[in-house]
């Protein structure tokens, strides 16, 4: 009579394969998240190269209406320069902060200007985010073109893009995409603002 042979592999329980797979599952998933927070948002003119001019429609102030270049007037003078896509509560607050700093720097004739990037700028709009987040020095104006002057190659994703320069050079660049503009980064770009002074 024959016999059977009987196979020496045991079955492998599913029970047993479950937590190494859970976790395997997991950390998948969370992968992508870390590699996108661990990626700086990286827009506008490098540290080193020459912001060109460029402008906007401003919505304050004595040019409110006028197509101006401010760059084309502060040619070497020490220089913030703000982009931004949307009006928010934390660009708000960093533009009070460098707009605070401006008459404290009057004899180095230093200035600080926000262009929103847009389709059509709503001057009224601008103008009443303005007063509303109590800005008395900056300019607030409107770029009508949502990918920005080409020359500073704003990246898609940066909700804010600002620059320091002085000496027609770009000495600090920061790049934030939306709800990337924390207290902590705010107070990062105030802490270089010294660079723009430096002798």
């Amino acid at each position: 009579m024959g016999t059977v042979e009987q196979s020496s592999n045991k079955p492998t329980h599913p029970r047993e394969s479950l937590p190494t797979m859970l976790r395997t599952s997991i950390a998948l998933l969370l992968f992508p998240a870390f590699a996108i927070g661990a990626d700086p948002c990286i827009s506008g003119v490098p540290v080193g190269q020459r912001p060109g001019p460029y402008s906007f429609l401003v919505a304050t102030g004595p040019q409110r209406g006028q197509q101006t270049c401010y760059i084309c007037e502060q040619d070497d003078k020490p220089t913030a320069v703000i982009f931004a896509r949307s009006l928010s509560a934390p660009l708000a607050k960093l533009v009070a902060k460098l707009d605070a700093e401006v008459p404290k720097r009057k004899d180095a004739g230093f200035k600080v200007w926000v262009t929103q990037l847009a389709v059509k700028g709503d001057l009224d709009a601008l103008a009443k985010w303005s007063k509303a987040s109590a800005i008395k020095n900056a300019p607030v104006g409107a770029f009508e073109d949502v990918d920005g002057p080409p020359a500073y190659k704003l990246a898609a994703e940066a909700d804010v893009t600002v620059l320091l320069f002085v000496k027609k050079k770009v000495v600090s660049n920061f790049a934030f995409r939306a709800d990337e503009l924390t207290d902590e980064a705010i107070g990062g770009i105030v802490k270089e603002l010294p660079k723009l002074f430096a002798k």
